[in-house]
């Protein structure tokens, strides 16, 4: 029998709004789940100047400041395949997790398949909010980060920096996979 490994990699993007190719990934954050020292975050240079002031805002991000400091696109998504390479192998299945996964994953998947024909996470991706709805029979409008926070006491809050974000996620995570085993 073959079985096929996973390895769940929290993912956190920031970008100028909310459209991929339309707006611009800033920033991607990840760890592997249950290992946070297993990291990577990089910035990337925008695509153009469309921005949603409101999402830029929230990230701090200036777009003229990340054409200077940001790493080319293609290049930023070689080297986040190339860490996702290194955390897992052949016989690992690379798994995206989010907080409101698809959002996240619409720009994974756009940059990787624009700069690199391919995703290497395929279309495997875990949202975490739909993961606490089912675990606890919770309504959507509960699912906000601060009411999973109180109710399993996540020391890590978001700060909208992808990779400090991709690890409060991850523990998220974690909090909730315990909880749905009866550990919590």
């Amino acid at each position: 029998m073959n079985t096929e490994h996973k390895c769940f990699i929290s993912v956190d993007v920031e970008t100028s709004g909310p459209i991929p190719g339309v707006c611009s990934l800033l920033s991607i954050g990840a760890c592997v789940i249950g290992h946070p020292t297993e990291r990577f975050y990089i910035e990337l240079q925008p695509l153009n100047l469309h921005c949603d002031p409101e999402a830029l805002a929230i990230t701090g991000f200036n777009l003229h400041t990340q054409i200077i400091r940001g790493i080319a696109p293609e290049e930023a998504m070689e080297q986040f395949s190339h860490w996702v390479s290194s955390v897992t192998n052949v016989r690992v299945k690379p798994i995206f997790v989010g907080f409101n996964a698809a959002f996240d994953w619409s720009f994974i998947n756009y940059y990787f398949h624009v700069y690199l024909g391919h995703n290497p996470f395929g279309f495997a991706a875990v949202d975490i909010k739909s993961l606490y709805m089912g675990v606890t029979g919770c309504h959507w409008q509960e699912t906000k980060s601060s009411r999973i926070d109180t109710r399993f006491n996540i020391k890590n809050p978001g700060s909208h920096n992808a990779l400090d974000d991709a690890l409060y996620q991850a523990e998220m995570f974690i909090k909730i996979r315990e909880k749905s085993q009866g550990e919590n």
